[in-house]
């Protein structure tokens, strides 16, 4: 069981979304910078680099002018959409804290929500596109 430090003060907020996957991300300006994703580390959530890199690139490559301490609450989809949709928030949420940082966001594509979902299944087939074998005779 891990325990929530709870912050006072501004803060800015964004939700990002990626799949199923919603994330809802707080950034506190201060000099304590840091990452807690549903009350555990970010290292501790996203197990993997890439993963972890995905939530921090927005605010490496930005470069705003005060540090953060980031606060996310993520649910739905697998962990891989889940890191997608926390990149999509951090976008959104430094936009909220300065309008100015929009070039440099928006340049490395991660104010687009990714749209790509899967597809539904249709009746008569077996998945979304794959249909039961056919035998002429």
């Amino acid at each position: 069981m891990t325990t929530t430090t709870k912050i006072a003060g501004k803060y800015f907020e964004a939700v990002g979304r990626r799949k199923t996957s919603v994330a809802r991300v707080r950034l506190f300006p201060g000099a304590k910078s840091g990452y807690e994703v549903n009350g555990k580390t970010l290292e501790g959530y996203f197990p993997t680099r890439e993963m972890q890199a995905n939530v921090t690139d927005p605010i490496t490559n930005a470069k705003p002018a005060e540090k953060f301490h980031i606060t996310i609450k993520v649910s739905g989809g697998g962990i891989s959409s889940q890191s997608e949709a926390v990149r999509h928030g951090v976008a959104r949420a430094l936009l909220v804290y300065d309008v100015q940082l929009r070039g440099k966001v928006k340049k490395l594509g991660y104010l687009k929500r990714d749209a790509r979902a899967k597809e539904r299944r249709k009746f008569g087939l077996k998945k979304a596109r794959k249909s039961p074998q056919w035998s002429k005779r």
